[in-house]
């Protein structure tokens, strides 16, 4: 398996963002100018790379006046799922989110999406609630949070 290291995102990235997220649902997919709107925000964005290629990312926001953080989006390429990508990408989300006096992190996710809830409960997610009607196309998205250390 060849290494994979992670950085923060940067703007000449977009390109490979957006082809990253072709396999979500269209109404899910970023398009570039959310992507620039995110690299400049009060959020911070990861990308995983092999082979000199991105094969992973993830979007962390950051609200003035909260202490939760929210992971906006999560994705690994899928010849790249598997091997540890989230769970690394997520691991320095939640280091940054510390980092920044977050005690937890929270996220939405599609009901359907059983393979993400399974992950993310893997990784010391629990359902909150749940939303109907949360996604463009009507589906249910549940709420997950997680404690953080500080």
């Amino acid at each position: 398996m060849t290494a994979v290291r992670l950085r923060p995102a940067t703007e000449a990235d977009i390109p490979a963002l957006v082809a990253l997220e072709q396999n979500f649902p269209e109404d899910d997919r970023f398009p570039v100018r959310t992507w620039r709107r995110l690299l400049r925000g009060q959020s911070m964005a990861y990308v995983a790379i092999s082979d000199g290629e991105i094969c992973g990312a993830a979007v962390y926001l950051y609200r003035t006046g909260t202490k939760a953080a929210r992971l906006y989006s999560l994705t690994v390429a899928p010849d790249h799922r598997g091997k540890g990508i989230a769970s690394a990408l997520m691991a320095a989300g939640e280091a940054d989110a510390a980092r920044r006096g977050c005690n937890r992190v929270r996220l939405e996710v599609r009901q359907s999406n059983a393979t993400a809830i399974r992950l993310y409960e893997r990784h010391g997610f629990r359902v909150m609630a749940q939303l109907p009607s949360y996604y463009p196309d009507g589906e249910t998205a549940a709420r997950m949070e997680k404690p953080i250390q500080l």
